[in-house]
């Protein structure tokens, strides 16, 4: 995803445009519309100025004022006119406009007051903390109404459809659910309407007229669903649409083409199909085009290089193919993005093309050949992402004399040769990718010259050679991941100098002697350092001559144990790392030749009397029950399966899984199987789960993949998969151990003394929700989510579980869609009903509902009571459908919230319970809406899944 513009590019993003062309637009509305008051002098000659004063003092008892802005309103003052935020017509005094942004106002607007400022031509209280419900009425002549960026909640009056004389709507970034009001598209005088940012779901109204004088149409961050009218082009005057962040289906109607004064155009993040229509080159005067995020397919039209003036395109997260268009090198684009799509080729890029070209992502591809030397060319460019695809060949070292250039990621490729030395002329780097590779060589010393580097991930190459001591000039360096390459030496002490420095990853590699000292490096984590011949910390060893790799222990009852105390085994991409003994070792060994020959003959003996007898022994693993938990024959019992760890080397060593059983130490039992607890004998706790459903999971091949797919799983709100262990009859996975206990546990098992806070609630189901998002980018579904499934940490942090499991079964049959799966019904989504199931991320949005609905009010989601069974989500949607949810909350969290947030939050989970899957919101919509009840009067923070 290309990263937000710098104030001196414009958004890629129509949404963002959106909300800045509406509000200048307003802007300029107002002196023209105050202007206006005269014509309607007549209507409000009935009307005193007695009588807005007094309706703004009623207006002034409904809010809460903590600035004192609305101070000098007074009962006892003649007019209203010198008060703050307020102006009057000049020939009959009364009230024309009230204005008044950010002033910290709250509360709600009082319903009485408004309809009696009948002069009133603008209301603008936008940036305040206003809730409650829109007031049903407003003045007759009021031709702009902005209320954005508040709380308010409830839907959108349907009387607001009969104003005719409005001119502009904005409700946009608040909390109005329902649906948007028929008929108001036809209002004559209706410029620009944003209602952006909200919870309004239903279908789009259709309607547009002809005669329509609408510029500005912001539907965008809702949970609107069905088609986008197809009436939508009538509207002929519009210069932006943008429907973007709804879960709208079908494809773009053909009215659109049209729209030929059509600037911008948003429709990302929905479930949009079809193929691209050719006749969007149609629209001559678009400039910015956002249609990422849906399911198009086939090629890119070349027909949209009638689009002239475009400058900012994203067709990223769709399914295209064919090759990367001409005309994103032969338009004056600024930004382009065509990330996660299946674009196979470049095109021939024209050595005097792309002069304006600033950011370009074609990351997450299926695009394969070298990278055009061309691309030189992209003089402006400041941003360019070639991650994920297959390509190969050198790195063009002209990527040096793109001296504007700010980030480059060629990650996860397949490029070989050095990094070029030219590199060092990019003096604006500021992000440099070129992990999992191929490259050789050395580290350039030239990186020295790269003084704005933050990034740099080398990463899963084949480098070779020293860290350069150049390094250390790079003071604004904050992440750096050299791991799993054959680096050596010692690391160079300038590299004390970073005090920026957040992360040093050199782990897998060849580097001895002792880290450099500073505060960074003396606290470095075990696992930026570990595998490698010896490093170790001179502040901490004074005798610090490097620490040697211990001594293989051989077991004669196992060919390797994995959990006892034994040197990690060095994995074939390390390429023969050399152990370095130290001289005792050598003295030991010259000394004891004779007694370790003795050993080898007595071990050589052992292991033949084993191959002739039955096993009786079992490794001092984790297990001292081993025949209670074997469920197997005897013949089956001597087969030992595989057991392979992820990360400290990968190794893989072959005990008997039954091994790691203790039925002492079970922890718990789903729907996929039985956890127990085990230590390490370096003392780390882990859980291991006994997969119960052996007799469908896949075949070893299809098992071990997709195991191994989760085992890269890495983020703050889920549990990491360490391992896995496989035979044909039994399969375990082990992960890193959660000694908080479950959120099941916590909301259902402790006093009320310790249970959780409403803070705490509210960060469980923003992380779980962080959670799902990231588990969805990377498409793996959850489809197990529920209470017992969400652990929290040392520190109270939740972290989500048995994820991905689903897929390690062949097909979803009556077996996956009983409640052996999902134990709990109520987590369940209601298409699981049907014959045949799509098992999808939606199914994952409903049991998030369930969860948000059960953290709030501490109650089980199906409670079967003797003669009845109460659903969770239908009794929370009676509860709010009869103004009564407060008697839902769980007592235990005493008054400690917000009711006004919890009722935001309830609504969300039961948005996301929705029956139809389509009217579900997708998770990065969920995040976004937490967030901004987290920080509603700042900009939501940046979600790092």
């Amino acid at each position: 995803m290309i990263p937000p513009p710098t104030s001196s590019s414009p958004s890629l993003y129509p949404a963002s445009a959106a909300a800045m062309a509406a509000a200048p637009r307003l802007r300029l509305l107002l002196p023209a519309l105050v202007l206006l008051a005269a014509a309607a002098a007549g209507a409000a000659a009935a009307a005193t100025v007695s009588d807005d004063v007094l309706a703004l003092v009623v207006l002034k008892s409904g809010l809460s004022d903590p600035e004192g802005r609305l101070a000098p309103w007074s009962e006892d003052a003649d007019r209203a006119c010198i008060w703050p935020g307020l102006s009057c017509d000049p020939r009959t005094g009364r009230v024309a406009a009230l204005e008044l942004p950010a002033a910290s106002l709250a509360g709600h607007l009082p319903r009485s007051a408004l309809p009696r400022l009948d002069a009133l031509l603008s209301l603008a209280l936008p940036g305040n903390r206003l809730s409650g419900p829109l007031p049903e009425e407003l003045p007759p002549l009021l031709r702009a109404l902005d209320l954005s960026g508040n709380a308010i909640s409830g839907g959108i009056p349907a009387l607001y459809a009969s104003c005719e004389a409005l001119v502009s709507l904005n409700l946009s970034s608040n909390q109005l659910t329902g649906p948007v009001p028929d008929g108001i598209w036809s209002l004559p005088s209706l410029r620009s309407v944003d209602l952006s940012g909200n919870l309004l779901s239903g279908s789009v109204p259709g309607g547009f007229p002809r005669s329509s004088s609408l510029r500005v149409l912001d539907l965008s961050h809702n949970f609107l669903g069905g088609e986008i009218p197809a009436d939508v082009g009538e509207a002929g005057m519009l210069k932006l649409l943008d429907f973007g962040h709804n879960s709208l289906i079908g494809g773009l109607p053909e009215s659109l083409r049209g729209l030929s004064g059509l600037s911008s155009l948003g429709a990302g993040d929905n479930a949009l199909s079809g193929e691209l229509p050719a006749w969007i080159g149609e629209m001559v005067a678009l400039e910015s085009l956002d249609l990422s995020g849906n399911c198009f397919v086939g090629d890119i039209p070349d027909a949209i290089s009638g689009c002239k003036n475009l400058i900012e395109v994203d067709f990223s997260r769709n399914k295209l193919t064919g090759e990367l268009p001409w005309w994103v090198f032969g338009l004056a684009l600024q930004r382009a993005s065509f990330a996660g799509n299946a674009l196979s080729g470049w095109v021939k890029v024209p050595t005097d093309a792309a002069a304006t070209l600033e950011a370009l992502d074609l990351s997450s591809n299926a695009i394969t050949g070298e990278i055009p030397p061309e691309i030189a060319t992209f003089a402006r460019l400041q941003y360019l992402n070639l991650s994920s695809n297959s390509m190969s060949g050198h790195l063009p070292p002209i990527v040096g004399r793109m001296l504007l250039l700010k980030v480059l990621d060629v990650s996860a490729n397949k490029l070989d040769g050095d990094v070029p030395l030219e590199i060092g002329g990019a003096v604006a780097l500021q992000k440099l990718l070129m992990g999992r590779n191929s490259l050789t060589g050395g580290i350039p010393v030239q990186i020295g010259t790269c003084n704005s580097l933050i990034t740099l991930d080398l990463s899963h190459n084949k480098l070779t050679g020293p860290i350069p001591m150049s390094m250390g000039n790079l003071t604004s360096l904050q992440t750096v991941d050299l791991s799993e390459n054959m680096l050596n030496g010692t690391l160079p002490t300038e590299l004390s100098d970073l005090a920026s420095l957040r992360v040093f990853n050199v782990s897998h590699n060849l580097l001895s002697g002792s880290l450099p000292v500073s505060r960074f490096f003396d606290s470095i984590p075990y696992s930026f350092i570990s595998d490698n011949a010896g490093l170790c910390s001179s502040e901490k060893n004074s005798s610090c001559n490097g620490v040697m790799p211990k001594p293989i222990v051989f077991n004669p009852n196992s060919s390797s144990d994995p959990l006892s105390d034994v040197a990690p085994s060095y994995s074939s991409n390390q390429h023969q790392k050399k152990m370095i003994l130290s001289i005792s070792t050598l003295i030991a060994i010259v000394g004891g030749a004779v007694i370790v020959i003795g050993v080898v003959t007595i071990t050589v003996l052992n292991l033949r009397a084993r191959a002739t007898a039955p096993r009786s022994a079992v490794p001092p693993a984790l297990s001292d029950d081993y025949h209670s938990q074997s469920a197997e024959s005897p013949e089956n019992e001597t087969k030992s399966g595989k057991l392979v760890m992820f990360g400290r080397g990968s190794s893989d060593f072959s005990t008997d899984g039954h091994a790691l059983l203790n039925k002492d130490c079970e922890l718990g039992r789903g729907g996929f199987g039985t956890v127990y607890k085990a230590v390490l004998r370096d003392g780390q706790p882990v859980a291991i789960k006994k997969l119960t459903v052996s007799s469908l999971v896949k075949s070893e091949d299809d098992f071990k993949q997709h195991v191994k797919l989760l085992g890269k799983v890495r983020h703050h709100n889920i549990i990491t998969l360490r391992g896995f262990y496989w035979t044909s009859s039994l399969q375990l996975l082990i992960y890193e151990f959660m000694p908080a206990g479950s959120l099941q546990q916590h909301l259902y098992e402790c006093s009320e003394e310790s249970s959780l806070s409403w803070m705490e609630r509210f960060d469980i189901i923003i992380g779980v929700a962080r959670a799902l998002v990231y588990l969805h980018r990377h498409g793996i579904i959850h489809f197990n989510l529920k209470s017992s499934n969400v652990l929290l940490d040392t520190n109270g942090e939740p972290r989500v579980g048995d994820y991905g499991l689903v897929n390690l079964l062949p097909m979803l049959d009556r077996y996956v869609l009983s409640s052996k799966i999902q134990s709990a019904l109520g987590y369940m989504a209601p298409e699981f009903a049907c014959r045949t199931a799509n098992v999808t991320e939606k199914c994952d949005v409903y049991s998030f509902g369930v969860l948000i609905l059960e953290i709030l009010t501490g109650r089980r989601p199906v409670e079967y009571l003797e003669d009845d069974v109460v659903v969770l989500s239908d009794l929370v949607r009676g509860a709010v459908e009869e103004d009564r949810l407060e008697d839902c909350m769980d007592p235990r969290l005493s008054g400690e919230y917000s009711m006004d947030e919890a009722t935001l939050i309830i609504k969300l989970g039961l948005v996301c319970t929705s029956q139809v899957p389509s009217q579900r919101p997708d998770m990065p919509e969920v995040v976004s809406m937490l967030e901004m009840v987290r920080s509603p009067q700042g900009t939501p923070e940046d979600d790092l899944v």
